[in-house]
């Protein structure tokens, strides 16, 4: 028994020594795992200062993003038209039996445009010249009878009665025969009108009928447009009216969408609707194009001043394109390159660019660089 006693005990001590030796063992792998994952920290927090350090030096030309202010422009939309245009038209009903001109010639004024068949309105003239004869002879007869009546009331052979009747007689042929020429006026004139001719100088824009077609009064035949002078119409809301102040003389920046070669021009406002419509509570503006000759009927635009707004102003040079982004890179207080998205606007009168968003003003930009630099990159300054 008690050698089994002592061969208990002997095992107890093996087994303790065992626990000790294992918890040994545990704690040395500890060690050995930290002293391992501080090493790779030390290592990489190294590698990280270096690749820091060793980003090369972007030398560019420096400027400042300045906080401006500039007029508050609102845009219109309108179209171009020429200074004189007339719808060609006749009084005489009768068919077309020549259109002597077509779209884009040019014409003088007086010059025949259009024949209509004469046979109606010559006809009318005829009947009135007809009528104004038969006046004619009835006022000669009222003429003579009145001058027999006062012969005869002189002698006491005619009573007064007689005599104011023969004088009314007289007096109503009078009227008659003014009437009647009046009549043949009026029908000379249609007669003359079977020959349509140009107002004026100018161009033919629009051919509205065809050989065949009947021509009734107020029927448009031929539009004709001014060679020189062209006119943009705008459309202009009543609060940027009340906001601008647009009247008669002031002056607009315009640009034609087709003629971007020609930029930003410049044109008066010539005519002006009094009053706004009351179904689009808008008024009707017309710009005088200065300078240039375009097309009637093209789009244009016109920018009208309603005020003044804040903002950011960099060198065109300073925008990068990259990535389908419009960036920047500005110079931190550090002298470190910083990029920064941006929305641009609007290109300034001195080149500039108008900057919407992503800068607030008052940083320094890099000008001229083609290409991003990486951020964190020292930026040395160039003139």
């Amino acid at each position: 028994m008690k050698r089994n006693g002592i061969g208990l005990e002997s095992e107890g001590t093996a087994m303790k020594n065992f626990r000790v030796s294992e918890a040994g063992m545990r704690r040395t792998w500890v060690a050995t795992i930290g002293a391992a994952v501080l090493a790779a920290a030390g290592c990489g927090g190294g590698a990280h200062e270096s690749s820091t350090a060793a980003l090369p030096p972007v030398a560019a030309r420096v400027a400042l993003a300045e906080a401006t202010s500039r007029p508050q422009r609102v845009e219109l939309n309108g179209t171009v038209e020429a200074q004189r245009m007339a719808a060609v038209s006749s009084r005489v009903m009768a068919m077309v039996t020549a259109v002597r001109v077509k779209p884009g010639d040019e014409v003088q004024a007086g010059q025949i445009l259009v024949e209509i068949d004469p046979q109606t309105s010559q006809g009318q003239e005829a009947q009135a010249r007809g009528a104004l004869a038969q006046a004619r002879a009835a006022l000669a007869l009222a003429e003579r009878n009145l001058e027999r009546f006062k012969a005869l009331q002189e002698k006491g052979a005619a009573s007064e009665l007689e005599l104011d009747m023969a004088r009314m007689q007289y007096e109503q042929a009078s009227g008659a025969v003014q009437q009647a020429s009046g009549a043949v006026e009026a029908a000379s004139s249609v007669a003359r009108e079977s020959r349509v001719v140009a107002p004026f100088a100018g161009r033919v824009a629009a051919k509205l009928v065809e050989v065949g077609d009947l021509a009734a009064p107020g029927r448009p035949l031929l539009m004709i447009e001014s060679v020189t002078g062209r006119r943009l119409a705008l459309t202009v809301p009543e609060n940027v009216v009340a906001a601008s102040g647009l009247k008669p003389g002031v002056v607009l920046g315009v640009r034609i969408d087709s003629l971007a070669s020609a930029g930003e021009l410049t044109g008066a406002v010539v005519e002006m609707s009094p009053g706004a419509d009351p179904a689009s509570h808008s008024y009707v503006a017309k710009v005088e194009l200065r300078g240039v000759e375009v097309p009637t009927g093209l789009a244009g635009r016109a920018w009208v001043v309603t005020g003044s707004r804040s903002v950011v102003a960099v060198p065109r040079e300073a925008v990068v394109q990259q990535g389908g982004l419009a960036m920047v890179a500005i110079r931190d207080a550090a002298g470190k390159s910083r990029s920064r998205a941006v929305t641009t606007g609007e290109t300034l009168a001195d080149g500039r660019v108008e900057i919407l968003s992503g800068l607030a003003g008052g940083e320094d930009v890099l000008v001229g660089i083609s290409v991003l630099p990486s951020d964190g990159s020292p930026v040395e300054a160039r003139p």
